[in-house]
């Protein structure tokens, strides 16, 4: 299984939309080899723990993206699933690059792992110019308050962020909603730990029942682009107006996904 799996995210890889330099490198760090290394980790989990039932992504169009989606979890294994099936399920396959928190290039080892396998510290500029590369960029506008919502608040989408409809405007981006299933499960939190967070210099720190992910049954559906027109600049009323559409659309598709499921582990 492994080796099959391996040549098959290699293969994907290599038909992947990138640029490269001489030695597999992008102009942010990227490395083909080390990232399909990784990858094949994420596809083993993919396939075989969260099971992850993946629909919608021939909504995934050409060229520049924005992926925007519900966040939870604890740890960012939504979007490792979400990267995993623009790999494996996408035609043409593609690299999603992620918008890591400002204080994980701090951490060591996990800074360059976050830099070889496509990720950027979540800098407007950094973001920029990705989109303006063709890059497909995934982003979560709940953030921290996404990741550590308590197991009862599972599923309720918190404040939206108004960082990415900015940069959609800016750069003429289509956003593709995503809603994913199984990732609001995947772990008990009963709170945050904040003590212990500030004294890890740390947004949050969860207090979990279970620090090794459940393996939840995993639903990844990518809805239709949507186009937003409009000044990039404009007064935050106005920038809400149109954060509130995505995320009206994304609690509709959860809404819908869960209705449909029979069960967390099924």
């Amino acid at each position: 299984i492994r080796a099959v799996l391996d040549k098959e995210i290699r293969d994907k890889v290599s038909r992947a939309p990138m640029e490269l330099n001489a030695y597999g490198y992008d102009p942010w760090g990227f490395q083909t080899d080390y990232a399909c290394r990784a990858m094949l980790i994420s596809a083993l989990i993919y396939r075989y723990y969260f099971r992850v039932q993946t629909t919608g992504i021939e909504n995934l169009p050409a060229g520049r993206v924005l992926l925007i989606g519900n966040h939870a979890g604890q740890i960012a294994l939504d979007a490792a699933m979400i990267a995993v099936a623009c790999v494996l399920e996408a035609e043409p396959p593609r690299i999603v690059r992620g918008m890591g928190e400002y204080w994980l290039p701090g951490l060591p080892l996990l800074n360059v792992a976050m830099v070889r396998t496509g990720s950027v510290v979540g800098t407007p500029k950094n973001c920029v110019d990705l989109l303006e590369h063709g890059e497909a960029v995934v982003a979560f506008p709940e953030g921290v308050r996404g990741m550590n919502k308590s197991f009862t608040e599972r599923y309720r989408l918190q404040e939206f962020g108004y960082g990415f409809m900015r940069l959609a405007l800016q750069t003429n981006t289509p956003i593709v909603p995503i809603a994913v299933i199984g990732s609001e499960e995947q772990a008990i939190s009963l709170g945050n730990f904040k003590p212990l967070a500030r004294l890890l210099r740390m947004p949050a720190f969860p207090l979990l029942l279970n620090y090794f992910p459940l393996p939840t049954r995993y639903r990844i559906a990518f809805g239709p682009p949507m186009q937003f027109t409009g000044d990039w600049n404009d007064e935050d009323r106005v920038i809400g107006e149109k954060v509130e559409q995505v995320k009206q659309t994304i609690r509709s598709m959860l809404d819908d996904g869960l209705a449909r499921r029979t069960g967390i582990f099924f």
